[in-house]
């Protein structure tokens, strides 16, 4: 024990007065993993708080019941509350509470009052969640929406149906009104009401008095009594869900068989929001730490770099410590020391930058990084910054990673310390004796590791998405991480290939170039391994996103064909657009300047309790017409079947295809509350006579019923918009199905020479006149105006991508620039015998250039190669794993050649900068050495 303690306080000495003597190398190693490890740390904290700040808010809300009842159509639904009182009655059910909740606009403290008026004098209104509540039933069940009076209150203000109660959100998104204020509240999709009190019609709005507060955290919130919410939302009679408290040991499933409900309602988990957010955001959440890990991972390369130049400047320590008596195990023990304490003390460092870049990230970007649409719809538009939340195992895990990077870094450098030969070294004679070549399957494994690494990584790149990952393309990243090693592996295989095409020039400082190159192409390894990772990583990345660039690109000119959109602001539900008013879409058609309108409805619906909800959009299109009608109409992603008589047919998304199994050909079952009319029976039994004497793969559509549409998959499109999927159907069908004529937004053809902006005026004159304050509010667009944002919001959301493409290059040629040092330390007498041979300065400086353009070049070559490979894997493989969506390959030659120039005139500058002490007068006297 006195012996290893001996052997640690020696190593502690000896690294430590190398340290006092190159803080610089110290310093470069520390950065390197600094910078990798808090890159994959700040993603981590940010996703982890983002995630923990939605489910704490959803806790918050929905409390803690043991089941609830929802509409299996989707959140935005609602269902009859006679429900109710038959389930609050049921055996096995201990407490009942009905909630009704819709999004609403609030008239903010402080503002004129509404009014009629041109709708463009109206203020833009805060939208607003407003959860109506039994406050006596759910007390137990959700004490943080239990309203809490204002002191000298009524008795009976928690069922006064005139009262709102506000959480801290609210508090400050609407002025921090007082108690006693009136708050007006729009609620989407109503009609128009009186209010003598303003002695004009204000469309939907309706009085509610601030009395006090609530505890609930996350965005804004209203809460009211649930008759109140009832009559200012105009669902009188309806409910949102029924949150149970069961008695102990009922089962579930048991309770939802005896309560025998109709398939308008499924039971529910409690933190099912939460589980379907973190699957949703899963594919982009791990997508981005793997691309943060991008930087640890040249990070390492990196440390290899600076080790290799630590082992060879303390050649001749090393030495002298072996011929003193230290073995050769301890000369690599002494190597991965140092790396350790490197490791470590670089994952402190990036652990508290990390925590940091957090910090501000959550507090600039939210809880998306970048990814607007992504998180940021859930976090961002509550108007409530996520909290940092750290978790020791997270920084444990991230700091060991560090480590883990620090020691794969310092491996070869320690072997090389470990085989050194003092007497030889101290002679200068050899820096290392060359073991003898053996024979067997583990020389064979090494000598062909290279290739067989390739080899794996594309194997794994065929295989399909493993189980039980959820769709995580797990083998694809492995995949890219056995090309990535086989490629650096095979460097110097790749340049002797490279340099034998090479005809050697007559001029003396090339042909040295050349020749020194191909004598040493194994320590190529050494000085373009992390240009190679660094550069393939970037050219793979920057192919992914041009690729994804374009192809959205081209699908925004797909699908917006018109020359105006309409949309009616604002939003029924966290999931659910505001409507158009009533008799809109037809007298949109007739305006002066219109030349055709095509309405669209859009809603959700519940396919899977596991999954987020899928878009179904209803409008005029042919789904019934020939293949080449619905190609011209929709981007499909390949020929489209034959419609299938009898059946409904639809178009879904790659998503919805994936997700839910809805491969064309196949019938899919669609939770739609709708009346059975006569239309929807004879499309039902003219489907059964089909299918009866065409049975087609024995699967035929069943006739609607109340709670439930079957349809017939025929075509699978490309949408871009929404990756927890949709589909569309004609409206036709919808309207026969007995659905509401409902309308979100309109596409409108303008006529020849029409002005757009007189249009619009006229669109909102007639919103105006046709009844609804709310839905007077519309948001115009032009195609060229979606475009344009929609390809903003793409660039914001892999602006974070770029960022770390540029460190990850940074740290390549920081690896060339300490490669190079280490080599100059190396040959310090092979340069002073030619400087002794006639070579000038500045000869010298142009022969270290030239290999460092020469060595950087073929590193480019090969990084580039390998990067192309790698992006077809993200691009074929990666995306459609994980985000469900497919993309054409577009490779951006001039941004790809670009890069490789930077990367050769980096490398030159670093060579030159590293090699200044090549041409030193002291390296001309290193020659003494052999006198």
């Amino acid at each position: 024990m006195s012996g290893q303690r001996a052997r640690l306080a020696l190593h502690v000495r000896l690294i430590a007065a190398e340290w006092r003597h190159q803080p610089g190398r110290v310093a470069l190693a520390l950065l390197a993993l600094a910078i990798g490890v808090a890159l994959a740390f700040a993603v981590h904290l940010v996703n982890a708080s983002a995630l923990a700040e939605f489910g704490q808010a959803v806790r918050s809300v929905n409390g803690q019941p043991d089941l609830e009842l929802r509409p299996a159509a989707g959140d935005t639904a609602d269902f009859d509350e006679e429900v109710f009182d038959r389930v609050a009655a049921a055996p096995g059910v201990l407490l009942a509470s009905p909630l009704l909740e819709q999004m609403v606009k609030v008239h903010p403290t402080g503002q004129p009052p509404l009014a009629a008026g041109p709708p463009a004098s109206r203020p833009a209104l805060p939208a607003v969640r407003l959860i109506g509540i039994d406050a006596l039933s759910l007390a137990r069940m959700a004490p943080d929406l239990l309203p809490r009076p204002a002191a000298g209150a009524d008795r009976l203000a928690l069922v006064d149906p005139e009262l709102v109660y506000l959480n801290a959100s609210a508090q400050r998104l609407l002025g921090a009104p007082a108690v006693g204020t009136l708050l007006e509240i729009e609620a989407p999709g109503t009609r128009m009401l009186a209010t003598p009190a303003h002695g004009a019609a204000v469309g939907s709005a309706r009085r509610l008095r601030v009395a006090g507060q609530v505890a609930a955290t996350g965005g804004p919130l209203l809460v009211v009594d649930i008759a109140g919410a009832q009559q200012v939302l105009g669902r009188a009679g309806r409910l949102s869900r029924i949150a149970l408290q069961l008695a102990p040991g009922q089962d579930h499933d048991a309770l939802l068989r005896s309560l025998k409900l109709s398939p308008e309602l499924r039971g529910a988990a409690p933190d099912e929001a939460e589980q379907r957010l973190s699957q949703l955001s899963r594919s982009y959440r791990v997508n981005l730490s793997v691309l943060a890990l991008v930087a640890l991972f040249t990070g390492a390369f990196l440390v290899y770099a600076v080790q290799a130049l630590a082992v060879a400047k303390r050649v001749p320590q090393l030495a002298l410590l072996g011929v003193l008596g230290m073995t050769a195990a301890e000369r690599r023990a002494l190597v991965l020391t140092e790396a350790a304490a490197l490791g470590a003390l670089g994952s402190l460092l990036g652990l508290g930058l990390g925590a940091a870049l957090a910090e501000l990230a959550l507090a600039r970007l939210g809880g998306d990084l970048g990814s607007a649409g992504m998180l940021g719809s859930l976090f961002g538009a509550a108007g409530h910054t996520p909290a940092l939340q750290v978790s020791l195992s997270a920084t444990a895990a991230h700091g060991l990673l560090g480590l883990a990077a620090a020691l794969a870094g310092s491996w070869w450098p320690a072997r090389a310390a470990e085989a050194l030969a003092p007497a030889h070294s101290l002679k200068g004679a050899g820096a290392a004796r060359r073991a003898a070549p053996t024979r067997g399957p583990l020389d064979w494994l090494q000598r062909h590791a290279g290739p067989l690494l390739l080899l794996t990584g594309t194997l794994l790149a065929l295989l399909p998405p493993l189980p039980g990952l959820d769709g995580l393309p797990l083998a694809a990243y492995l995949s890219i991480a056995c090309i990535l090693l086989g490629g650096a592996v095979c460097v110097p295989a790749g340049v002797g290939l490279l340099l034998a095409r090479l005809r050697p020039p007559m001029a003396p400082l090339p042909l040295l170039v050349i020749e020194r190159a191909r004598d040493q192409r194994d320590s190529a390894t050494a000085t373009v391994a992390g240009v190679v990772a660094s550069l393939a990583l970037c050219v793979a990345l920057t192919v992914m996103v041009a690729s994804f660039r374009a192809s959205v690109a081209q699908w925004l000119d797909r699908v917006l064909p018109a020359d105006l959109y309409v949309r009616a602001a604002g939003l029924r539900s966290a999931a659910a657009l505001a409507a158009l008013p009533e008799g809109f879409e037809q007298a949109a058609a007739r305006l002066p300047g219109v030349a055709q309108a095509r309405p669209q409805r859009v809603m959700s619906l519940q396919l899977d309790p596991r999954q987020a909800p899928v878009a179904l959009l209803t409008r005029p299109i042919t789904l019934d017409g020939s293949a080449s009608t619905l190609a011209a109409e929709l981007p499909l992603v390949d020929a489209a079947l034959p419609p299938r008589a009898g059946c409904i047919n639809v178009a879904v998304s790659e998503a919805m295809a994936a997700l839910h199994d809805a491969a064309p050909g196949r019938i899919v079952t669609l939770p739609l509350a709708l009346g059975v009319s006569a239309a929807q029976a004879d499309v039902g039994r003219q489907g059964d006579e089909v299918e009866d004497r065409h049975p087609p793969q024995g699967r035929h559509c069943a006739m609607p019923s109340r709670g439930q549409v079957q349809v017939y998959v025929r075509a699978v499109w490309r949408d871009y918009a929404r990756q927890q999927g949709a589909l569309v159907m004609d409206r036709a069908d919808w309207l026969r199905l007995g659905g509401d004529a409902q309308v979100n937004d309109l596409a409108l053809w303008l006529q020849p020479g029409a002005p757009a902006a007189e249009v619009q005026a006229a669109l909102r004159r007639l919103a105006h006149d046709l009844g609804s304050t709310d839905n007077s509010e519309l948001e115009f667009a032009t195609p060229g105006e979606i475009r344009a944002l929609s390809l903003t919001i793409f660039d914001r959301s892999f602006a974070v991508t770029r960022w770390l493409q540029g460190v990850a290059i940074a740290l390549g040629l920081v690896g060339v620039a300490a490669s190079f040092s280490a080599q100059v330390l190396a040959r310090r007498k092979e340069f002073g015998a030619l400087q002794h041979l006639g070579l000038t300065r500045r000869q010298v400086l142009m022969l270290v250039a030239g290999e460092g353009a020469l060595w950087c070049g073929l590193g480019a070559w090969v990084g580039l190669a390998l990067g192309l490979a790698i992006s077809v894997i993200l691009v074929y493989v990666v995306n459609p794993q994980s985000f469900h969506w497919s993309m054409d390959l577009a490779l951006p030659w001039l941004r790809l050649w670009a890069l490789v120039a930077a990367v050769l005139a980096a490398g030159a500058i670093a060579a030159v900068v590293a090699g200044r002490a090549a041409a030193s007068r002291q390296m001309a006297l290193a020659v003494k050495e052999d006198w």
